[in-house]
């Protein structure tokens, strides 16, 4: 199983990355928003996958699963959101003011 989350984690930092490199100003919010999904999936996938209870003493059980993780996981996720949200505004601001989200005719000209 961490085989496939592994492949899952390159792949989406493979989309994420060549979303980045493209002039659409949605397409770089959309390959920032799979770079964060992909860096969340490997801190879940680097702690290891594994099956347990919850840490709660009063279950008895011989295995429990480990809360860190998916603590963390949870922080980066409302980070992750609240960038997002922002970045989706900054971009609509900036559509409604330049009538273009193409970033070579948002960077301007030489003489600017």
């Amino acid at each position: 199983m961490e085989i496939l989350m592994s492949i899952t984690v390159g792949v989406l930092f493979m989309v994420g990355t060549y979303m980045l490199l493209t002039k659409s100003l949605l397409r770089v919010i959309i390959g920032l928003i799979l770079l964060s999904h992909g860096a969340h999936l490997l801190l879940l996938t680097m702690a290891g996958l594994q099956r347990g209870t919850p840490p709660l003493l009063s279950l008895g059980s011989e295995a429990y699963s480990d809360p860190l993780p998916q603590a963390l996981i949870l922080t980066a996720i409302v980070i992750s959101f609240g960038v997002t949200s922002f970045l989706l505004v900054l971009a609509y601001r900036t559509y409604k003011e330049h009538k273009t989200d193409d970033l070579d005719q948002l960077r301007g000209s030489a003489d600017e």
